[in-house]
């Protein structure tokens, strides 16, 4: 997603496919596993905007060296060589079969960087097709004294919610459904320019605590609106899950590890980072803790369908 982009969820454990464990990165590194080229496909939760080091071109992508793609490899024991990072901050589905512009330099479409010798495809896209950035921004500032007045903790106060769902109709379930058309599209096109690949689709980590525990302190919003905008990202995960099952690819848990390590964690525990990030990532996004986390739950994937 992009920088400034964000990704919600609360879910039971069964909604989000293969579970990871703690780590699975010696696990993954069998010979069974792909050996590579390995191509990694995805927006800026893939990326690793602003963590150390940033790499690559072009630099607008925002690149980690420590992003999850560069610690599968590493756990697959892939030389460099072996190994595409195609990912871009801000992409959406659109931008894996066209240019993408950002800030600084072009993006090929990341499509491009698939062929017939690739074997392993890592994707995780969606966010941006679902513009939770814009959405995350205008709930902060719909909660904002119905947070101070209460402290957040009433679930009858959901501004975020009625917002959303005027006359009857949730705009962001809108845009998960629209989303879900653009990513078959995007998976078959995966599937014509790499035939022989394993396709991972991976999803979004959580970013609220569960349940809608209230996270006024950190973030400004009310209990009731974390409750809804992780019904939310149940939601977008969901629809990751099934396209992906639909397309013979497997999907990617990355929530239920995260969970307790979301933005409003302790932030020796947090995998996302707020606001204000305490360690260098960017606002809502990943930190080098969190990328981590994704590639254990990546590395456990592949492992298991080996």
């Amino acid at each position: 997603m992009a920088v400034t982009s964000v990704l919600l969820l609360a879910a039971c454990s069964g909604a989000h496919g293969v579970v990871p464990p703690t780590s699975a990165t010696s696990t993954a590194s069998s010979a069974a596993a792909p050996r590579g080229p390995y191509v990694a496909l995805g927006d800026s939760y893939t990326s690793g905007p602003e963590i150390p080091d940033q790499v690559g071109v072009p630099a607008g992508c925002a690149r980690s060296s420590n992003d999850y793609p560069a610690l599968v490899a590493q756990g697959l024991r892939l030389s460099a060589d072996q190994v595409r990072n195609v990912s871009c901050s801000g992409a959406t589905i659109a931008d894996l079969s066209v240019p993408q512009t950002t800030d600084d330099g072009t993006n090929p479409a990341q499509l491009t960087a698939l062929s017939a010798t690739t074997t392993l495809v890592t994707l995780g896209i969606g966010g941006n097709d679902v513009d939770f950035a814009n959405i995350l921004t205008r709930c902060t500032e719909l909660d904002l004294l119905p947070a101070l007045l209460d402290s957040g903790t009433s679930t009858d106060h959901a501004p975020c919610r009625v917002y959303y769902t005027s006359g009857g109709v949730d705009q962001i379930q809108q845009k998960i459904q629209a989303a879900a058309e653009s990513l078959d599209s995007a998976l078959r096109g995966i599937e014509r320019r790499a035939p022989h690949a394993r396709i991972y689709v991976v999803g979004y980590p959580a970013l609220l605590p569960a349940g809608g525990a209230t996270c006024t302190h950190t973030l400004g919003i009310t209990q009731g609106d974390v409750a809804f905008l992780n019904a939310e990202e149940i939601l977008l995960n969901k629809m990751l899950r099934r396209r992906a099952e639909a397309a013979r690819a497997v999907y990617v848990d990355a929530y239920t590890p995260s969970l307790g390590h979301d933005a409003c964690a302790d932030p020796a525990d947090r995998w996302i980072e707020p606001l204000i990030p305490a360690s260098p990532a960017a606002p809502f996004h990943p930190n080098a803790r969190g990328e981590k986390g994704i590639a254990d739950a990546v590395l456990h994937a592949i492992a298991a369908t080996a």
